[in-house]
């Protein structure tokens, strides 16, 4: 299983998503910091839960970054988040 399996499958089990959309931008980063030739260490991801309703922007992403702690601790170098509740405007 890839990484953008991983991320999936964390974030489906911890927030019952209703939409998720994952893009691996490691090309973007290669020769930078936390990078790896065979990439999977940097993402993109829009996410939609209800359990984001009534969270600020700083308590959505530390919800995702805690669900994703062993995506980080096992190669996962940057995650640029951006998470909405059902029926906030998603671009």
């Amino acid at each position: 299983m890839n990484r953008a399996e991983r991320i999936r499958n964390a974030l489906d089990a911890g927030l019952s998503l209703e939409s998720l959309r994952i893009e691996d931008d490691s090309a973007r980063h290669a020769g930078h910091a936390g990078a790896q030739p065979g990439g999977e260490t940097h993402f993109n991801i829009v996410v939609v839960s209800a359990a984001f309703a009534g969270l600020n922007r700083v308590a959505r992403q530390r919800l995702v970054n805690d669900l994703l702690a062993d995506e980080f601790a096992t190669g996962l170098h940057a995650l640029s988040v951006r998470a909405h509740a059902p029926g906030e405007v998603v671009s």
